[in-house]
């Protein structure tokens, strides 16, 4: 059987040679979805070249289980330098599209990175693309949170912190299973926008959405 990748911090490293000392992380999460917001986090892990202790095992978040997410975002916040997070709510998503509000959400981010006495030098971004006027020069990694120990520490707050918020969600809008399902368009999700109709917080321009406003 293969040995099981987990991401460090090679690219921190070569960055850091470079001379680029503070490299921060940026991922987001939340572009499938059928409502809440899409959320992005920043992390900037200690320099040095080795992944904190309590971080050994740090992976993207979809890989992990909510317990391991948990209890690697409780690390990630005691342990890395900065730490931060950035939204981009319904209304915003259907204005600008999901993509754009996906990389004004990183922009969020990163000027939500605390404390704020630390500012990075660099930016590792997962995905094709960079978030649009950043002051910082940056690389977009395909796969990054399988590469990067920051980028994976960074999917991991984006997804507990986007998680904690549809279960609140739930409890205001009981009968669509968001607790379960975050939002995604599964089946119990699906059905309950027939029966109960659509939120507040659902993005009308996905088609589902879409299709029940426009009585199709």
């Amino acid at each position: 059987m293969g040995t099981t990748l987990r991401p460090g911090l090679d690219l921190e490293q070569e960055l850091a040679a470079a001379g680029f000392a503070t490299v921060c992380g940026v991922d987001e999460v939340g572009r499938g979805p059928l409502c809440g917001p899409v959320v992005a986090a920043a992390v900037i892990l200690p320099s040095g070249g080795v992944v904190p202790s309590s971080l050994i095992g740090v992976n993207d978040s979809k890989l992990l289980s909510p317990q391991q997410r948990e209890t690697f975002a409780r690390a990630i916040r005691k342990d890395a330098l900065a730490v931060g997070v950035g939204l981009a709510d319904p209304e915003e998503i259907d204005r600008i599209n999901i993509r754009r509000a996906a990389l004004l959400a990183m922009s969020r981010a990163i000027a939500n990175l605390q404390p704020f006495s630390i500012s990075p030098d660099f930016i590792l971004v997962d995905g094709r693309d960079l978030p649009e006027a950043s002051p910082y020069p940056g690389r977009a990694v395909v796969k990054g949170d399988q590469k990067s120990a920051s980028i994976a520490a960074a999917s991991i707050i984006a997804k507990t912190h986007r998680d904690a918020i549809m279960e609140q969600l739930a409890i205001q809008f009981p009968g669509y299973g968001w607790e379960r399902n975050a939002g995604y368009p599964t089946a119990e999700h699906l059905r309950a926008l027939e029966t109960l109709g659509v939120t507040v917080v659902h993005r009308r321009t996905f088609r589902p959405v879409a299709r029940i406003l426009e009585g199709v």
